[in-house]
């Protein structure tokens, strides 16, 4: 797209980052008082840290005395040009990088918009998680064949309950009589990929009759879903779309509950299947996970993985 990106819209874009998250996700941050430290990313330095401040974009590297931005951060580790690094920031925020010729005005009103959605959707897809969990633990739920596929498998409560498991009848309408009570709600299911819409405008749930797997992102906030037959039915595994807050290509089923067992994991492996990842003789070292369909084969986002952990990657 021609034009600038306007200079105000990089700076709000800034503010709203999570320094210590964008960088830890790179490199690995140590606590220092109130603030992170790491070894300097950019000149092999082993030993003396670089101070972080979780609310200062700015990275000041003292050692060096040189100054790097979240941008530059993207930049060096992901091999992006600068405005590729913003549209990539931008885009875990779901936001569209406007150019020069939209106001300051509009810019973050968009960019408001944007965060409110987000917000706003996964705050939903929170909600309909806990539904699924509940649909589970329902007196009817344990004595169906659902319980008796996870018992099959070896899922205890407790790894049912790590991984949020639940359940979803064979129905049409569960979510969208739930959670989609007026029009603005299920548009927002849409957009999710929670609901599909046909070319008549009718609108139905598109996960019926699975297993629920959460998929959450690194701050465990849940982005969206894999669901699992319990039969021999087609297809085997059905993943949540692309959409404003899921990119297949930037998460990892399971990372985030990896991280939460190990923070600083030795290893970690790739597996195929959710039931792969949950299953106890993988889930043992808490560290196996799912490559979300085969977004991986490519590169088109920044590497899900920590870059700390990516030299101990099983595939």
């Amino acid at each position: 797209m021609a034009g600038k990106i306007p200079r105000a819209f990089i700076d709000d874009l800034l503010a709203r980052l999570d320094i210590v998250e964008l960088i830890d996700a790179r490199v690995k941050l140590k606590k220092q008082g109130k603030n992170y430290g790491a070894c300097c990313p950019f000149h092999n330095e082993k030993h003396r840290l670089f101070p972080s401040a979780k609310k200062n974009s700015s990275i000041i590297v003292l050692v060096v005395a040189c100054t790097a931005m979240p941008s530059t951060s993207s930049c060096e580790f992901d091999r992006l040009e600068f405005v590729e690094a913003i549209e990539e920031l931008a885009s875990q925020l779901g936001v569209d990088v406007p150019r020069e010729n939209d106001s300051g005005a509009r810019v973050q009103a968009r960019m408001h918009e944007a965060i409110r959605k987000r917000d706003l959707f996964t705050q939903m897809m929170g909600q309909i998680a806990q539904f699924y969990q509940s649909s589970l633990r329902t007196e009817a739920g344990w004595a169906s064949s659902r319980l008796i596929y996870l018992e099959g498998r070896g899922l205890s409560g407790e790894i049912v309950q790590k991984f949020g498991v639940g359940f979803v009848a064979d129905e049409w309408d569960q979510v969208r009589t739930r959670f989609g009570k007026d029009n603005e709600s299920q548009k927002a299911l849409v957009s999710t990929g929670m609901l599909i819409e046909n070319d008549n405008g009718r609108r139905y749930d598109r996960f019926r009759g699975r297993v629920m797997f959460p998929i959450r992102d690194r701050r465990g906030r849940v982005i969206g879903f894999g669901g699992r037959v319990l039969d021999d039915g087609t297809p085997k595994y059905l993943n949540s779309p692309e959409t404003p807050i899921f990119h297949k290509g930037r998460e990892l089923y399971g990372l985030y509950e990896a991280l939460q067992a190990h923070r600083e994991p030795k290893q970690l492996m790739v597996v195929e299947g959710y039931m792969d990842v949950v299953c106890p003789r993988t889930v043992w070292c808490g560290l196996r996970r799912r490559l979300l369909g085969h977004s991986h084969h490519r590169r088109t986002h920044a590497d899900p993985v920590p870059s700390n952990l990516q030299r101990h990657l099983l595939l």
